[in-house]
């Protein structure tokens, strides 16, 4: 077996009438994401790791923007797909370790809720899940709050 490692970001802006998720959990009252699917900017950054680790593209190979299929689609859905991925290459996930960048919500609350949500998809347990958050500290697109970033690191075993 060979450990692999991947890098995945993902930011997105904010948009109104747009409801927020986060690593598979809805943040009722604050103000969404732009995007084509569900736009979970922390479930692409993980899912762009994932695939990356093997060298499988980035989720705009597998989930092109323009395809109607993948219009509001869950992003738990898209990595419960990438992980059927990486079983046909025989991988197995170390860990996944990630950060959101955001100004708000306060992820602390959340994080178990993330933790589990991000474990489910990926069929692997709680404790192999990593879900951090920062602030841009008032600097810069995110530090005004009209976006949000995510960062996430992946560790797979592969044969």
């Amino acid at each position: 077996m060979a450990l692999r490692v991947g890098l995945g970001y993902d930011i997105h802006v904010r948009a109104e009438g747009r409801v927020l998720r986060l690593g598979g959990v809805t943040f009722e009252g604050e103000r969404g994401l732009e995007g084509h699917s569900d736009a979970d900017v922390l479930l692409h950054a993980i899912g762009d790791a994932l695939l990356g680790s093997l060298a499988l593209g980035d989720l705009g190979s597998h989930f092109p923007v323009g395809d109607p299929k993948w219009k509001d689609a869950s992003s738990l859905r898209l990595l419960g797909l990438i992980r059927a991925m990486l079983d046909g290459h025989g991988a197995k996930i170390v860990n996944v370790d990630c950060t959101v960048v955001a100004e708000r919500p306060k992820i602390h609350a959340r994080r178990d809720e993330m933790r589990v949500a991000i474990a489910q998809a990926l069929r692997v347990g709680a404790k192999q899940v990593s879900v951090k958050a920062t602030t841009s500290e008032g600097l810069g697109a995110i530090g005004r709050d009209e976006g949000i970033a995510a960062w996430a690191v992946v560790m797979v075993d592969v044969p």
